[in-house]
């Protein structure tokens, strides 16, 4: 449990929310009702075994803190709680409810002891990944698929690694589970694409016959997308991109978009921007509150390409 204050406020419940949902009860020394909740979210703090984290704010010595979120939420009494999640308050409940109520109350913005699980075990493979233990990293990302099978987080992150370690054959069989989605997870939708390409590249033409075609025909798409994916399997990505742009800016609709589809996911792959928190300092209005984005760090080689085929396509 935390207790909030101005000075703490963007460490402790802004930027600790864009790892955990943060629960901030609201509460004052004299509040009868206040009295009651408290313990009972305490109790729900540890059976929740970290699943989400409490803090506590005293409204009559933050009334700054207090007063911008009443206000957000047209709330005027105590006790009241705030779920924070991605450094933004995302919902809250007003009074003392029964134990059953804030639960129900949690359990729709807290991950389930399983995706908690399965979240710890990426976490514990990216560093183990960056640490240049791609072995048991790997055994990791598996764990983490299958405890969750609907983690298409964690599933990304497999397949990204597999790939990059040139493990074809157990990539598709992370895939075909999912491979059907309609509306598939980016990174898991762009491993796809990567998958493919190694597939192809390992049946396909080489990038010398491939070249040659399109010293014969320039306008040679076929030839022109199996050459990208060629690039795209073997990690060589701004490459691939280059060969993409090539098909893009002659047809931006050749097959049904699958360049610009390609394309996009290379971008995927090469890596997301990281976000780093905030250091302003406490923001001064409800408004600003709930516009206290964390700020991105990104790639300027991906931005370089994102500008491009923004150039074509729009």
């Amino acid at each position: 449990m935390l207790d909030i204050s101005v000075q703490n406020f963007e460490t402790d419940l802004i930027a600790a929310s864009m790892q955990q949902p943060v629960l901030l009860d609201i509460w004052a020394p004299w509040c009868g009702p206040c009295k009651a909740l408290g313990p009972l979210l305490e109790k729900l703090e540890e059976s929740y075994a970290g699943r989400f984290t409490l803090a506590k704010l005293n409204s009559d010595e933050q009334p700054e803190i207090a007063g911008q979120l009443s206000q957000m939420f047209g709330v005027r009494s105590i006790p009241f709680c705030v779920l924070f999640k991605g450094g933004q308050p995302v919902d809250g409940f007003v009074g003392a409810l029964p134990e059953a109520q804030v639960s129900s109350f949690l359990d729709k913005h807290v991950p389930s002891a399983e995706e908690l699980a399965s979240t710890q075990d990426v976490a514990q493979a990216e560093s183990l990944l960056a640490g240049g233990d791609i072995d048991t990293a790997l055994e990791k990302l598996g764990e983490a698929v299958a405890i969750n099978p609907g983690n298409d987080a964690a599933r990304g992150e497999y397949l990204h690694a597999l790939l990059t370690a040139g493990r074809i054959a157990q990539a598709r069989r992370a895939y075909d589970p999912v491979a059907s989605n309609v509306v598939p997870n980016a990174r898991v939708a762009a491993c796809g694409h990567w998958l493919a390409a190694c597939e192809q590249a390992a049946v396909g033409r080489s990038p010398e016959q491939l070249e040659a075609a399109l010293n014969v025909d320039k306008r040679d798409f076929d030839a022109r997308f199996e050459l990208a994916q060629h690039r795209f399997a073997t990690h060589r990505f701004t490459q691939a991109m280059d060969e993409l742009l090539e098909i893009l800016m002659r047809d931006k609709a050749w097959r049904d978009g699958l360049a610009r589809k390609t394309y996009v996911a290379v971008l995927e792959v090469m890596g997301r921007p990281v976000a780093k928190t905030s250091d302003s300092a406490l923001p001064r209005s409800a408004l600003e509150l709930a516009g206290n984005q964390p700020r991105v760090a990104t790639d300027p080689v991906a931005d370089s390409y994102r500008r491009r085929l923004s150039m074509v396509v729009f």
